[in-house]
């Protein structure tokens, strides 16, 4: 049975974040909400942790994992990001945008995508999960939580609860959120000299973006 915590939207409780911190460290997959759709978020660095990520979502390694960081000074350490890609980030950082870059050396090898060694990266805008991040002391590496066979992501978390309650360590409820996913760009044909490609259109606007 998954641990539900409900937590304020705009000023989490500490010790309810650190309580889902905890399951976190211990290996455990936890359900969070974000500034588009509910995410599915685990350690970095827990291989067994990401192997049940990708079970419960139902993805193969090809499919690209989300790096949650804090903020963009973050996100460039785990990331090969050049001036035109980081100018570019700036504009679209904090938000629901997903980055798709060439992963650097701190990134495992065996959770970015297995040819292009590429991985997701953002940075949300969302105070509960910002919290959870700043507790948690590193990024988590994330999916949009889409059940198996369906093509909308979940927002709600009584629901994601009863779905998933013998699978997730825990859920954080923070409120609905929104139903879209996030935008998706991959930004790599920029370091050869081309222009960033839009792979889903979601929850981020490409219009302050220039795209």
């Amino acid at each position: 049975m998954s641990q539900y915590f409900e937590v304020h939207p705009d000023n989490p409780q500490p010790r309810l974040l650190k309580q889902a911190v905890q399951l976190l460290q211990k290996g455990g997959v936890l359900a969070v909400p974000t500034d588009s759709s509910y995410a599915l978020v685990c350690h970095l660095d827990d291989k067994a942790a990401a192997d049940r990520l990708r079970r419960i979502r139902q993805v193969d390694d090809k499919h690209h994992l989300t790096l949650l960081c804090r903020d963009l000074s973050e996100l460039a350490n785990y990331a090969k990001v050049d001036n035109r890609q980081y100018r570019l980030l700036k504009l679209a950082t904090p938000g629901p945008y997903t980055f798709i870059l060439e992963a650097s050396k701190e990134v495992p090898r065996r959770v970015s995508h297995p040819s292009r060694k590429t991985i997701g990266l953002r940075v949300p805008r969302h105070n509960a999960l910002l919290a959870l991040l700043e507790l948690h002391d590193a990024p988590l590496l994330a999916t949009t939580l889409i059940p198996a066979g369906e093509s909308d992501p979940l927002n709600d978390a009584n629901e994601i609860r009863n779905r998933y309650e013998h699978d997730l360590a825990g859920v954080i409820d923070a409120g609905a959120c929104a139903l879209a996913p996030t935008t998706v760009i991959d930004l790599t044909p920029m370091g050869a000299g081309g222009e960033p490609e839009v792979l889903r259109t979601g929850q981020g606007l490409l219009e302050p973006l220039g795209l």
